[in-house]
Formats: C-alpha cells, sequence, structure tokens
C-alpha cells in the first residue's frame, strides 16, 4: 500500500485524505447500492478474461509511482515482466475490467505498473537509463521522445543496431536537454509492445521550475484487449491493421476504480489551487480530454512552452497519439466532485455499460466527507 492518494505527482498523505474524509466510518455513511452489470443491457466481454485467468500465477500490477532520477545520481534501471492488469477488478459499473497479461515496467526495486514509472529529472541533468532484460523472453528497447541524444540511444533497432536481447542488459545516455513532459516506451515490434503496456512518462523540469499547488500526470490509453487475452493464452487474434479499442484508461484504470484514492487518480484539491496536469497520450487514437466546471490553459505541449500571447482559456483539449499537453487551472469552482473525460463518450464505457472507462475526476477536499463521495468510493471499491 503506498502512503499517498490520489494521482502521481502532488501528494496528499493517507492521514490528511482520511481527515478529510471524516475518518474511515464515514465511507460507509452514503448506503447505496453500487451499480452493476445487471443494470446494464450486456455484461462486459472481460468477465470472461477474468474468469479463465482467476487461477494465474502473474502478479498483478501497481498504481505508476514517480522516480526522482536526480535523487539517485542520474541513473535508473528499467526492467519489464509480465503481470495481470486490472483496469477496475470489481462488479459495479460494467465491470470488472482486466487485461489477464501485460508486460509491465519496474524501475530499480519498484514495483511493476502499467503505466510505467514517472522519470522525474531536471533540465542540463544526463540520465543513465538501464534496461535490464536479463530475465525477460523477448527482446526490447526504450526509446525517449522529445529530448536530443546520440544516434546510438534512440532505441530503435532496425536504424541503430542495437536491441536488448534476453539475458542482456543495455545502458542508454537521456540528456535531459529539452524541458517539459514526453513519452517513452519500447520500440521493438512497436504495435505488439506498446500495446502489451510498455510506455510511460518522462518529465524533464526546467532550470528553476515552479511547481504549481497541485500537479499531476495522467496518461490515457485505449486498448485492443484481444492482445493481452491472446498472450494469456485466450482463444483469440489479434489484428493491428484492424484494432478494436474495448478497454479506454487513465493511468491505467477504467471509472470507477480511476477515483480509488490508492489505486487510482482522482484529481484532488483544495478551492484556490493552482492545478497543473500533464496529460499523456500513450494509445492510438485521440482523445479530447474535457474538465467539467473549470476553464484551463494549453502551457506546454510535446516539451515546447506555449507564448502567452497564444494561450486562451478552453475546456477540452484534443490529444493525439504520442502528445504531451501540459494545461492549468484554478480551483476556484464552488466544492465539489467534477468529471473529467474523454469527449468521445463511447470512450467512457466499460463494454456496454456507462458511464466508466476513460473518466477520472476534480475533488474537492472540502466535499470528501459528503455522503456522494462514499458513494463513488463505494463504486471504486475503497474501504479505507
Amino acid at each position: 500500500m503506498r502512503n499517498y492518494v490520489g494521482a502521481p505527482g502532488s501528494t496528499v498523505s493517507r492521514r490528511e485524505f482520511l481527515a478529510a474524509t471524516g475518518s474511515v466510518g464515514a465511507l460507509g455513511l452514503a448506503g447505496c447500492t453500487a451499480p452493476t452489470n445487471g443494470d446494464s443491457a450486456a455484461v462486459g466481454a472481460d468477465e470472461t478474461t477474468v474468469a479463465q485467468t482467476s487461477e494465474s500465477s502473474l502478479p498483478y500490477t501497481s498504481p505508476p509511482e514517480v522516480v526522482q532520477v536526480d535523487e539517485q545520481g542520474g541513473k535508473v534501471t528499467l526492467k519489464s515482466a509480465p503481470a495481470r492488469h486490472a483496469a477496475h477488478p470489481l462488479e459495479t459499473m460494467g465491470g470488472p475490467v482486466e487485461l489477464p497479461q501485460v508486460w509491465a515496467f519496474s524501475a530499480d526495486d519498484g514495483a511493476p505498473s502499467v503505466p510505467g514509472p514517472i522519470l522525474r529529472t531536471t533540465e542540463g541533468n544526463d540520465m543513465e537509463v538501464t534496461l535490464d532484460n536479463t530475465d525477460g523472453m523477448r527482446p526490447h528497447t526504450v526509446h525517449f521522445h522529445g529530448v536530443r541524444k546520440a544516434w546510438k540511444d534512440d532505441g530503435v533497432p532496425t536504424t541503430t543496431g542495437i536491441r536488448v536481447d534476453p539475458g542482456e542488459k543495455h545502458t542508454y545516455t537521456i540528456p535531459a536537454n529539452v524541458p517539459g513532459t514526453h513519452l517513452y516506451h519500447c520500440h521493438y515490434q512497436t504495435h505488439r509492445h506498446i500495446e502489451m503496456g510498455m510506455y510511460g512518462i518522462l518529465r524533464v523540469d526546467p532550470k528553476g521550475y515552479e511547481p504549481a499547488d497541485r500537479e499531476y500526470f495522467m496518461t490515457v490509453r485505449d486498448w485492443d484487449s484481444r492482445l493481452p487475452r491472446q498472450m494469456a493464452g485466450e482463444n483469440v487474434t489479434y489484428d493491428p491493421r484492424n484494432r478494436k479499442p474495448d478497454v479506454f484508461t487513465v493511468n491505467g484504470k477504467s471509472a470507477p476504480r480511476t477515483l480509488h484514492p490508492e489505486d487510482g487518480s482522482p484529481i484532488i484539491v483544495e478551492r484556490g489551487d493552482t492545478v497543473r496536469i500533464h496529460y499523456v497520450n500513450a494509445g492510438y487514437m485521440s482523445h479530447p480530454m474535457h474538465i467539467h466546471n473549470h476553464r484551463f490553459q494549453l502551457v506546454e505541449k510535446d516539451g515546447g512552452v506555449v507564448p502567452e500571447a497564444a494561450r486562451h482559456d478552453m475546456d477540452v483539449t484534443n490529444i493525439a497519439p504520442a502528445e504531451r499537453h501540459t494545461v492549468e487551472f484554478t480551483a476556484d469552482a464552488q466544492p465539489g466532485i467534477y468529471l473529467m473525460h474523454c469527449h468521445k463518450v463511447n470512450h467512457v464505457m466499460n463494454g456496454n455499460f456507462y458511464p466508466g472507462g476513460m473518466l477520472s475526476g476534480v475533488v474537492y477536499k472540502e466535499v470528501m466527507d459528503s455522503d456522494i463521495f462514499a458513494s463513488l468510493m463505494e463504486y471504486a471499491g475503497y474501504e479505507g
């Protein structure tokens, strides 16, 4: 169990969270029954997946953690390991939604996660990123977007001649010379290895960086679950030229699990906070991300700062595959719970059940002691 709650980035301690909810016991006050598959017209296909893999020996993934690479002398080791990934483990709101096998990244001695660990460093510092594939079963590489690096460190086996085979290690030198939020991923058989979960965020803070009051990382992702299911031994065939996305996630989770304070990524704020969200699209489709009741500005895109003269208030930002958008707003609404979601509404579903999928929320601490928040925690499966 991690020692903070909310989305990765700014941390809210469990003690703060419990104080805001009015103690653990307050979570049981709502007395609501969470929507189940019985409320939907059809049962999601993922139920079969869960049943077939219930005896699997693979471990489950953990939520992504932020790795402060500067504090480790500029060095980090990435590994990939097969794991099960519960995007939403309960029978509420169209669940359960599970990917029976993913290839999850871990950093150093940390737990494997999908998305992978968020690597955070500072402009001007070189990173030594070692891809450790000594226990692997297939070749991998790591490619970093945004930063400018030596040819041999580009992570593309067909153009550099470098790939990391099973039983091998390889160290990439990655200069932190382009401030901003970037994507990293495996570039060996990219169409399969990204689909299996081999992606994460690199954050390069500019020199003299001034963080916002609240600062969070959000990776959005559309999945064709046929490949993870095929890799787990199910009798399905994945066709990369004819993808059929059927699972939609924020930081690897589908709603309502996205709102779980420890396993999900609620955007926890207090009235008056300046809030900065670093979005990364690690999927294959564009996702217009919308925040209810708040006007934000796009302040960074793909590691470039948007000039102040070009900024304007908006409430939807359309993020193309591999794009990175950083938005900023003031938490100046009436304290409440406000949705953040993709506005391709069929992406906000679990199977045939709405709402679900690519949806999270802005949650004001001031209303965490309310009955409606307790209901949401029940749907998400939080027990305190």
